[in-house]
């Protein structure tokens, strides 16, 4: 679509001249938003859905509801300060942040409303809900902000990536955190004016008489609570008497986690349909830009296949050395397809149809690829580069073809090349000068010679009816084919004014060379580049390259990576210490609030479960260890320990109450179910819009979504056992920091 500027620069265009916009990498990120923002407004509706069933009171239902926009709105201005921008990124912060941000609200509402049901008046209960679900409900945001404050920290590109994908979702819980501990309790104590019975959620009299949806939802409300929960708290008092059982789930977790870790494939960023398929061509060392152009254009026949075809909009070619260092051997083709939504094909079956007949072209050589998911990046690189480095290039390309003719070996690594390659035919002109001189003709004169005839040289411009031309010297194209067309030329003496062959005082050496030479890091180097199958991981085709360089390179030659195996390799050790970082962070944080090393024990025992569905999830959806993916098992760490402290949390209190031990245990785990159920089915309800993604960047969103959805759905059921089981054999010597408050106050008073 033409820019503004563009609109009015073309009415001023001459009548046989247009301008349009040919490559408009900006549609998929208009479209990504598009698809985003569509996605939070289904995440809103889920997560509203859900509050709807869940509450009984259709006031107190407005609570939560509220605390969206206000969290939103309100990160907003925490955003502009940190100079963010709304982009694929923090929209996609928010989509997540939408069951994050209600489940503080919920967890304070239904305590609330528990205390209302016991007889306490509305004021009381609004005091005394909140003070008692106070700490938890600290607690989990501090856990979630430990958890996601390392993300906005990872260093090198990939914390550029994520940085305010972070900041935004910390902001929003945080804030969410603030309403639900201020503005939750004072609407509560301000719409309620008397206490509640727990009957009166479910009048059946009208149930039976009008069939709506509230009707529905007191009625799921009875039934969770008078059936759900008494049938977990039979089931809790079975299995705590044979803890070993449950116990068992968690090295079984361990096990599952690490073979679907080590089975699923791993790479930098998924592949995403971004709207657009490139060819680069590459022709023989020496081609001449006829003959480049004859080739661009059966390759561009082929593509026309695809515009025909509606599923792209135009082909732009270029060739002689466009963008690629005026190299006259390669070309490429563009390929903007047609909406997302106007075609079944994705660029990936595009780009595999393209391939598949261009590769029976004699003479050239084509690689068709999509652009790279973090376009950030860049380039026309391929993902896979392995980088020799040493002090001789003969002997690194040596070793180049020894690791290719190898590599060879493996099917699902093609097209592999090095960037040394002697093809390039050189001819190397020896003036002989003391014969020249003789003759009365000098360097420049050689020189300005071979230019005109060989190259071209601009000699003036002239003006003619307002329009300026060049005037360029050159020679026939007929008369500078061959070597031997040398020969013909020829160079005025100014000794004796008459010609000169130019055979007779130059001496010519045929060879091949190198195109140019590369170094890394100061040192010379040879970079092997390759593609690998669709079905093959990055992170395989990198463990295989390793494996068979070592085996052919000697010690004096550095291996080392570049583009997207080096953003792989990278983001693959940055991501394992940000994920171990936030596994301490939690820990620490949950010892200094309960004051103990045991009770974050029990509440960490979920992580692995949550892993655990989180990699299912990817298993499920068909994805890859990727970025997104990784992102998403950092956020379940927090997620997974958010419930753990309900009900650790609760636990201690009833303690404190003078319940028995075990008795405290049930009681508190049954107490926290609906809260615990309610905050998880919000959290994994927001992720099912990524889930389900569709249109430009779905990849990403549905790798993202299916590591939440799945994590936080499997580890909550399994978490209201494994806790609970877990605190009873290890949670005897544990108590809350409020009996140590008494301990402390008790030994003052002895001492006075």
């Amino acid at each position: 679509m033409p820019s503004l500027k563009m609109n009015q620069i073309i009415p001023s265009l001459p009548n046989d001249m247009s301008m349009d916009v040919n490559i408009d990498y900006s549609e998929f990120i208009e479209e990504s938003i598009s698809e985003v923002v569509s996605a939070l407004l289904i995440s809103i509706s889920i997560v509203l859905f859900v509050i709807f069933f869940f509450v009984g009171s259709g006031r107190a239902k407005l609570i939560p509801a509220l605390t969206i926009p206000i969290a939103i709105i309100a990160s907003f201005f925490v955003m502009s300060l940190f100079g963010f921008s709304l982009n694929t990124l923090t929209l996609l912060g928010f989509v997540l942040a939408i069951g994050l941000v209600v489940d503080d609200s919920i967890v304070v509402l239904e305590n609330i409303i528990r205390r209302l049901e016991m007889g306490e008046k509305p004021i009381i209960a609004a005091i005394n809900g909140s003070r008692e679900i106070g700490f938890a409900v600290i607690s989990t945001t501090i856990v979630l902000v430990v958890t996601i404050l390392p993300i906005s920290f990872i260093p090198g590109e990939i914390g550029k990536i994520f940085n305010e994908f972070g900041i935004s979702l910390i902001t929003t819980i945080i804030l969410s955190t603030f309403v639900a501990l201020t503005l939750a309790p004072m609407m509560m104590s301000l719409m309620f004016k008397k206490s509640i019975e727990r009957g009166s959620r479910c009048p059946s009299e009208k149930i039976d008489i009008y069939f709506t949806l509230k009707d529905w939802s007191y009625r799921f409300i009875m039934f969770f609570d008078n059936k759900v929960a008494d049938l977990y708290e039979k089931t809790l008092k079975k299995v705590i008497d044979k803890p070993l059982i449950m116990i068992g789930i968690i090295p079984f977790a361990l096990l599952v986690t690490f073979s679907i870790f080590k089975s699923l494939p791993q790479e930098y960023a998924p592949t995403e349909d971004r709207g657009m398929v490139i060819v680069r061509i590459a022709g023989p060392e020496g081609s001449t830009t006829e003959y480049m152009d004859e080739q661009v254009r059966y390759v561009e026949s082929i593509a026309k296949f695809e515009l025909d075809n509606g599923n792209a909009r135009r082909i732009l070619a270029r060739a002689g050395g466009w963008g690629v260092g005026d190299q006259i051997n390669q070309a490429f083709i563009f390929l903007p397809l047609t909406s997302w939504s106007e075609r079944d094909d994705s660029s990936v079956d595009i780009a595999n149809r393209i391939r598949r007949k261009a590769a029976s072209i004699p003479g050239i050589e084509t690689r068709v690829f999509v652009p790279p998911s973090l376009n950030n990046f860049g380039g026309f690189s391929r993902p896979l580069q392995i980088v020799l480095g040493g002090s001789d290039y003969i002997e690194l390309s040596r070793y180049q073809d020894q690791i290719i003719n190898r590599a060879k070996e493996n099917r699902q690594i093609f097209g592999l090349t090095g960037d040394y390659y002697e093809r390039k035919p050189t001819i190397k002109i020896s003036l002989q000068k003391e014969k020249a001189a003789d003759l009365g003709i000098s360097i420049e004169d050689v020189a300005s010679t071979l230019e005109i005839m060989l190259g071209s040289k601009e000699v003036t411009r002239y003006i003619e009816r307002g329009e300026e031309y060049k005037v360029i010297l050159q020679g026939s194209a007929e008369d500078r084919n061959t070597p031997s067309d040398l020969e013909n030329i020829y160079i005025r003496s100014k000794a004796s004014d008459s010609l000169i062959p130019l055979a007779s005082i130059v001496k010519l050496e045929e060879s091949a060379g190198p195109p140019d030479l590369k170094r890394l890091d100061r040192m010379r180097s040879i970079t092997i580049s390759g593609s690998i199958a669709e079905d093959y991981s990055l992170g395989d085709a990198i463990e295989y390259m390793q494996m068979i360089s070592r085996e052919i390179i000697p010690e004096d030659v550095r291996l080392s990576y570049d583009g997207e195996t080096r953003r792989y390799i990278e983001s693959e050790n940055s991501i394992l210490w940000t994920l171990a970082l936030a596994f301490l962070l939690i820990f620490l944080v949950l010892a200094a609030q309960f004051e103990s090393l045991l009770s974050p024990i029990v509440i960490m025992v979920t992580v692995p479960l949550a892993l655990m569905g989180g990699l299912l999830g990817l298993l499920v959806v068909g994805s890859t260890l990727n970025i997104y993916s990784q992102i998403g098992a950092i956020l379940l760490i927090g997620l997974a320990a958010k419930n753990g402290v309900l009900i650790v949390e609760f636990t201690n209190q009833l303690r404190d109450q003078g319940y028995e031990f075990k008795e405290s245990i049930i009681s508190a785990s049954k107490i926290r179910l609906r809260p615990v159920i309610m905050t998880s089915l919000c959290t994994a309800g927001g992720a099912i819009p990524l889930l389900m993604a569709t249109g430009a960047g779905e990849v990403s969103r549905e790798t993202l979504g299916a590591v939440i959805f799945f994590g936080v759905v499997i580890s909550v059921f399994l978490t209201l056992f494994v806790v609970p089981i877990t605190y009873s054999l290890i949670g005897k010597n544990t108590g809350s920091p409020k009996r140590v408050a008494r301990l402390i106050a008790a030994m003052e008073t002895d001492k006075n």
